[in-house]
């Protein structure tokens, strides 16, 4: 059983490297590794590569960055002649990035079968391009790999046959599980002398949020309060770090002595650092889904989210944009209203086992 996995922006590399591990050691499949190069610098994807011991792709597509449109009709003109060459029973892809729906559309388009690892999550945003990209993807995919419950209910909805359809449990926790003993070694703590439960992380890089100086600024009264009690670690993704100077927002920022702005962090760091904080502040889909294993209180900063088990079972509250709401969150998280909440379930850290399963399965029968 031969099959494509495509790997192309930073947070599909947690996902798909476990996947690979599984596939790697099954004698019954042969995968191969397309890097599209939707994100390509050294800390977005080669540091990863390495950290999390994925194999070196056996093919960069080298896209680069562009506009949606751009990116999108650059990967599918890449991938098509791949797939003529090496002719795969199935390409499989992962989460919701340009790169995720490009290469599903020449697959579908060649007669190959698609499958979707962490299929139907919704935010019910359709401004949101994440979500338009889920919906397609799942729309054409043959096989659909859901996270949570929810998933599973929303193709249901939306009226996907029940046998295309699996609970696996979640990719990205299976590469959590395995790294949280080599990301405590991180001396991160240390270098940046911090203590752990004394501090908070944060991540902000949606348009929703950082394109509109309105919003941004009013979030950036929340952060103004919260610094005031804790140091907060702050990767800023290259588009945030851009807008603040476009939106004459920097020296709000710069007027911060608690707000540390560091460029972006290799993932044993990030772990190190999410793991040991006292609150984490995002508007990151993955980050809800960390937080939640790792038991820390983690405030969303969106109006939705497409991963409610994190809300339902999991530490993270889904506080809206407004200073007010944030601020909000952020005194429940104080009275340790967030703490030891559950784990939902199936995020065990054999979800890629169970998508072998099911692969194995599936070829001897028809999806």
């Amino acid at each position: 059983m031969k099959i494509i996995c495509i790997a192309g922006a930073r947070p599909n590399f947690m996902k798909i490297a476990p996947i690979m591990d599984a596939f790697r050691g099954h004698p019954g499949i042969e995968p191969l590794l397309v890097h599209t190069g939707q994100h390509y610098d050294e800390k977005m994807s080669d540091l990863f590569f390495r950290e999390l011991g994925i194999p070196q792709p056996d093919i960069n597509l080298g896209i680069g960055s562009g506009g949606h449109a751009v990116q999108t009709a650059e990967i599918m003109k890449a991938f098509e002649p791949v797939c003529l060459e090496h002719k795969p029973d199935y390409v499989l892809v992962v989460g919701d990035v340009n790169s995720t729906i490009a290469c599903g559309l020449v697959a579908v388009k060649l007669g190959i079968r698609l499958i979707h690892v962490e299929a139907g999550l919704r935010s019910g945003d359709r401004s949101m391009p994440e979500e338009i990209n889920r919906l397609l993807t799942d729309a054409i995919s043959d096989l659909l790999f859901c996270t949570e419950r929810s998933g599973v209910e929303n193709l249901r909805r939306e009226g996907v046959h029940e046998n295309r359809v699996h609970l696996v449990g979640n990719v990205m926790i299976d590469t959590l599980l395995k790294n949280r003993n080599k990301a405590e070694k991180s001396s991160v703590l240390k270098e940046m002398r911090l203590d752990a439960g004394s501090y908070a992380t944060m991540t902000l890089h949606r348009p929703s949020n950082v394109d509109d100086a309105e919003v941004f600024s009013g979030i950036l009264d929340a952060v103004a309060v919260i610094q005031r009690d804790l140091p907060i670690v702050f990767p800023i993704h290259p588009r945030t770090r851009k807008n603040l100077d476009l939106l004459r927002l920097k020296d709000r920022v710069d007027a911060m002595p608690n707000l540390r702005l560091v460029d972006p962090i290799g993932y044993l760091d990030f772990l190190k650092l999410n793991a040991n904080a006292k609150v984490i502040l995002t508007d990151s889909g993955g980050l809800q889904e960390e937080a939640t294993i790792l038991r820390v209180p983690c405030i969303t900063i969106r109006e939705n989210t497409e991963r409610p088990v994190t809300c339902e079972v999991g530490s993270n509250q889904l506080a809206g944009m407004k200073s007010g709401a944030i601020l909000a969150a952020y005194e429940r998280v104080k009275r340790g209203q967030f703490d030891h909440r559950g784990i939902p379930d199936l995020w065990d850290g054999r979800a890629a086992n169970r998508i072998v399963d099911v692969l194995v399965a599936s070829g001897t029968t028809d999806c």
